[in-house]
């Protein structure tokens, strides 16, 4: 049951230091010793992800999603997101938004009750949580991190062709899930540093978790630009609604601090 579907994609990065995903790498200080000003970054960012899992709506057969990253920009409508951070001392507080509309075609189980399915998916995710640092060496930083995540979702599959033709059938849902883990970064270069995260959580859903890791480089101590590579998951079932759904590939962004 092959799919050429980008059905919702989502996901929501947790901001390195902010947390999209708890933290992408885009958002992180690298090389910041404790203060006790405040210190602020916004982080605009791209993540091309490969989707895959399954969807399944009410009465209606399930959706096998398996759709690589390179195909996103041919399902893409549109793509929103952006993260924050605010520090003091050894606190700080994060958020990252995401929001994405695809939409896609796909087949049934073997063809036998439609010829096609068009997918259209909304997805929009919001992630607030706050850190405590407990390593904050000028060199190497470690936080705990926790927060809660938004997720909405609302996605429409309709089928043409064979048994089920003109079938259409819309699902939404929004839950919340509670977020913990940590975060770091190490620098091995004045201007250079590797960062990466780890979260999971769950609550609305049954699982939800969010692992990357990254490089970044410093053009100066206000801006700058990190790469790397970024896996997210969750799997919510709730009332025959069924969004079991894993996003994985290379994500980059440039932070801006003040």
């Amino acid at each position: 049951m092959k799919k050429h579907i980008t059905v919702c994609l989502t996901c929501a990065a947790f901001p390195l230091g902010a947390a999209v995903a708890a933290e992408t790498p885009v958002a992180s200080t690298p090389a910041a010793a404790v203060s006790d000003e405040w210190q602020f970054s916004v982080s605009p960012y791209l993540w091309a992800p490969a989707l895959s899992g399954t969807v399944t709506h009410r009465r209606l057969p399930t959706v096998d999603i398996n759709a690589s990253f390179d195909k996103i920009l041919d399902n893409l409508d549109f793509a929103a997101m952006l993260m924050g951070d605010a520090r003091k001392g050894r606190y700080s507080i994060f958020g990252d938004l995401l929001y994405v509309k695809v939409g896609a075609q796909g087949d049934t189980p073997r063809g036998i009750l439609a010829s096609s399915v068009d997918v259209k998916n909304e997805s929009f995710t919001g992630l607030i949580g706050a850190g405590y640092s407990v390593l904050d060496r000028s060199e190497h930083s470690l936080d705990v991190v926790g927060g809660l995540r938004v997720w909405s979702v609302d996605s429409d599959v309709t089928f043409k062709g064979r048994f089920t033709d003109g079938r259409k059938h819309s699902e939404s849902a929004t839950w919340v899930d509670a977020m913990v883990g940590v975060r770091g970064t190490y620098n091995f270069h004045p201007k250079a540093y590797l960062t990466g995260w780890g979260m999971i959580g769950a609550g609305g859903a049954q699982a939800d978790w969010d692992l990357g890791l990254g490089v970044g480089y410093s053009f100066n101590k206000s801006v700058s630009a990190t790469v790397g590579y970024r896996a997210m998951g969750v799997d919510y079932e709730r009332n025959g609604f069924k969004y079991d759904v894993v996003l994985q590939g290379p994500i980059a962004g440039v932070t801006i601090r003040f």
